[in-house]
């Protein structure tokens, strides 16, 4: 048995060890594909390149959110048929959930930008987005529409598709659903619906945009499954003469690797979702509901009788004949003998009149060519970063790996000076490096994120420049223009300039190079919570972004508050250097709200007011995000019992920071420590939103957190999904999880039980603190539970009825049991004064000497 378990773990090994080579392999051939980097092809990856240019057509898939793309038929599409894939997220899933981190809103969008951007690299698809903002989960489309604005956001999905020109659109989601999923997904696919037919309408302009031609798509279809029909049995009943089928679980022999993988692998990169993905092997059949244009000629090829051969193009006929002869006769084995033939075809292919397909395979044939050669360009700086005016340092690596005959003509920086001119030729493997040099225009912009420059709404981001629209991220902050000549054909390739550094685990680490303002201004949180009058330090953190920064420091707040001292004087001599300043804050007497904002006026005369973050997570490149320093501080008037709080993180959240805002100890608990001696310390064990979805050994303390509850303690759960997760294993009593939610963050609140103990003490709570809620008012509330159950409140979205299932409470011995449903993890960071202290009545129950009187009602659903 133990030969046995050796030889399964070298097995096991080994196919990991592979599944790593194929992950390479496809962020290589990908990069290749109209690339800006240094793809270290294979030959099989120039090989399925070249029978690409064979491929003239275009399939967009649209859908709602990142995550929500079928990574099966993008990398099928992309892969097994060779067609220009894309993706349309119509937003960027700012609303969503956090599982690796505690980022909110426009980070969490900035993450999951490029989190999609890291699968696209795997499945090979491209990515684009819209300006409509993911404002958290809708219950209908009228909703989502209007909060988004329709118009505005039909008009970028009709550029994108005036761009990209799709052959076939593919909607994620069915466009008749009103009312029974996420109102995002049915926006989505409606939306689609008439951009199909506006992008084709001459008489319908986009603003700012009239020089795009109109496109119109040749089919529509809807991605739909079993799970659209209830159930596997309900589908596999359903009459499917409108269906179009495709099996995407081909197998790939060249890469060694199934469609299906490929996907899995893709899918795997919404980390901060938790959707990583096992791969499978086999036959997986998609089908497509015909919705609109012409009707395929296959039941068994969706893109059937649309024309995606070079014949598509008047007088192209001799450059198929040319890329099939360099198939037929493709040498795998010293690939420099076909640069020759690509030579041919780019010059047959610069003499096309059609000006799309003849940009996009020319840009495809270059890259081919130059992968052959194993030429290698890079353009990088060993600063991260650099602010307006200052130096920018670049090293440049040229090097040709082959016998053709190269010739280095000159390099230029966009923005950055004359060229360099070499004329210079490179023999194989002769490498060839230099270094230059320039000032950062004191006008060039920073390298924020362009959909959040400008103030947006609720639902649409403000882009003042509509060409930017539909990208996924900003350009490079500049980039260099390598003019070389291959076996006498000139070329000109871009390379980003990247930052470049050792890291003495991973080795070498490339990253996008930034453009900062001179210094970075933050507040150390960013909600200051005043229960009473005592004064209360405000910690202000200055990073010089560059050196020699000096200056005055000042806080912006009401004349109600006092703030001691006026203002400070700073002084950083070097870059990066930080430093904490310290401000005594007094609140007024009444509660108030006040945001508070902060500025460095330094002896130059520049006003810095903004707070640079850096997002750092392993499977996205360094991201950096620039927004007003401001903090928010709130007069509350607020009682509180109790002391000390355990907190066991699920995923990520800021509860444990605002509750020591309020005067809490909190101590963050791994699981292992869960255990009589060390919870005895403590008022309250608090378990972190998704506690249960993402600690499983949470399910092994069962009886140590029964015996705290008995013996005294409160134990609080927040929400878990009901994924994989039972409502009998995470509390007491018997309960059931349901996906039930209240959208409407000013929903009415009804008190079910005004007497109760959690709704008077110690703070008396009222209508009023349900008040400036943000987003929502909870999710994944319980759909059944026992009569021990007491429900003090209940609430619904309009013209639903009450749901009760958001607040549980029940007494455990001495202690109590609490589930939650309601969003405490975006409530108390925006620093909402009612969630506070209703949140603190819930840590307070039991300590008012009276007893929570027992339930007496039958057990059922509420």
């Amino acid at each position: 048995m133990k030969n046995l378990n050796f030889a399964y773990h070298i097995i096991n090994k080994l196919y990991l060890t592979m599944l790593k080579k194929v992950i390479l392999s496809l962020f290589l051939f990908f990069s290749l594909i109209g690339s800006q980097s240094n793809a270290q092809t294979t030959a099989v990856d120039i090989y399925e390149g070249v029978e690409r240019l064979n491929v003239l057509g275009t399939v967009l898939y649209i859908a709602a959110h990142p995550d929500d793309e079928n990574t099966r038929l993008i990398s099928y599409y992309a892969s097994a048929r060779k067609v220009r894939m894309g993706y349309l997220s119509i937003t960027r899933g700012d609303g969503g959930q956090n599982l690796i981190g505690t980022e909110m809103r426009e980070k969490l969008g900035l993450i999951r930008t490029n989190e999609l951007l890291q699968a696209r690299k795997i499945d090979g698809g491209h990515q684009f987005f819209t300006r409509a903002n993911d404002f958290g989960y809708s219950k209908n489309p009228t909703e989502t529409l209007d909060i988004w604005n329709k118009e505005e956001v039909l008009k970028d999905i009709v550029k994108v598709i005036r761009e990209f020109k799709p052959d076939v659109i593919i909607n994620r989601f069915d466009h008749k659903s009103s009312g029974r999923t996420h109102g995002h997904h049915t926006s989505s696919a409606l939306l689609s619906m008439e951009a199909f037919d506006l992008a084709g309408d001459a008489n319908y302009e986009i603003e700012g945009l009239e020089s795009l031609t109109p496109w119109q798509p040749q089919r529509l279809f809807f991605n739909t499954s079993w799970w659209f029909y209830g159930s596997k049995e309900k589908f596999a009943e359903a009459d499917k003469s409108n269906l179009y089928t495709l099996d995407a679980g081909v197998f790939y022999p060249m890469r060694g690797i199934s469609n299906t993988e490929i996907a899995a692998l893709s899918r795997s990169m919404h980390k901060s979702q938790g959707f990583g993905s096992s791969g499978s092997r086999g036959t997986e059949i998609e089908y497509l509901e015909y919705l609109k244009g012409s009707i395929p000629n296959e039941q068994t090829d969706p893109l059937g009788g649309i024309n995606m051969t070079w014949s598509r193009i008047l007088n192209s006929q001799h450059i198929e004949d040319l890329i099939n002869d360099l198939i037929e006769t493709f040498d795998f084995k010293n690939i420099e003998n076909n640069i020759g033939s690509l030579i041919g075809i780019y010059k047959a292919i610069s003499a096309l009149d059609d000006s799309y397909w003849r940009t996009i395979k020319l840009a495809e044939t270059q890259d081919l060519i130059v992968s052959c050669t194993g030429i290698y360009l890079a353009a990088s700086t060993r600063n991260s970063y650099g602010t307006p005016g200052s130096e920018l340092p670049i090293q440049i690596e040229i090097i040709n790996r082959s016998h053709a005959a190269v010739v280095f003509n000159q390099v230029k920086i966009e923005g950055g000076g004359d060229p360099i001119v070499l004329n210079i030729p490179l023999g194989n493997n002769a490498r060839k490096t230099l270094s230059t040099s320039f000032a950062i225009p004191l006008d060039h912009p920073l390298s924020n994120p362009y959909w959040i420059n400008a103030d947006g709404t609720v639902g649409l981001y403000s882009v003042d420049n509509p060409i930017l629209i539909g990208r996924p991220m900003n350009a490079a902050a500049f980039e260099a223009v390598f003019d070389i000549t291959i076996e006498g054909l000139p070329l000109s390739i871009s390379r980003d300039i990247i930052y470049k550094s050792n890291d003495p685990v991973n080795g070498e680490i490339r990253d996008p190079y930034y453009i900062l303002p001179k210094a970075s201004v933050s507040f150390d949180v960013p909600v200051y919570i005043f229960p009473d009058r005592s004064p209360k330090e405000i910690i202000v953190k200055v990073k010089a972004l560059e050196g020699d920064l000096h200056g005055a420091l000042s806080l912006e707040y009401p004349r109600s508050w006092i703030v001691n001292p006026k203002i400070v004087d700073i002084s950083l001599e070097n870059k990066g250097e930080e430093q904490s300043f310290i401000f005594t804050v007094k609140g007024p007497f009444l509660s108030e709200s006040a945001e508070f904002g902060v500025q460095i006026l330094t002896n130059g005369g520049d006003v810095i007011k903004d707070e640079v973050t850096e997002i750092q997570e392993a499977h996205l490149p360094n991201l950096v995000i620039i927004s007003p320093a401001r903090a928010k501080c709130e007069r509350i008037s607020i009682n509180k019992k109790g002391s000390k709080i355990a907190y066991v993180h699920g995923a990520g959240d800021d509860i444990p920071g605002s509750l020591e805002q309020i005067g809490y100890e909190v101590d963050i608990l791994p699981v292992g420590m869960l255990n009589a001696e060390n919870l005895r310390r403590y008022d309250a064990l608090i378990l972190g939103v998704r506690a249960y979805n993402t600690q499983p050994g949470l399910y092994l303390k069962r009886d140590v957190l029964r015996a705290y509850m008995e013996s005294g303690g409160t134990v609080m759960v927040q929400y878990n999904t009901n994924r994989g997760v039972k409502g009998d294993d995470i509390a007491p009593y018997p309960m059931e999880l349901s996906r039930d939610r209240v959208t409407d963050e000013n929903a009415i609140m009804s008190f079910v039980d005004g007497t109760h103990e959690v709704l008077n003490y110690p703070n008396k709570i009222s209508t009023r603190d349900f008040k400036n809620w943000v987003q929502e008012r909870g999710l994944y509330f319980a759909k059944t539970w026992d009569s021990i159950y007491q429900t003090p409140i209940a609430c619904s979205d309009p013209l639903e009825p009450l749901t009760k299932g958001s607040l549980l409470i029940a007494p455990v011995g001495k202690g109590y049991y609490i589930y939650t449903g309601l969003s405490w993890f975006r409530q108390l960071p925006a620093g909402v004064p009612g969630a506070y202290r209703l949140f603190t009545n819930l840590i307070s129950i039991g300590k008012n000497g009276l007893e929570l009187p027992q339930n007496i009602e039958e057990s059922g659903n509420e």
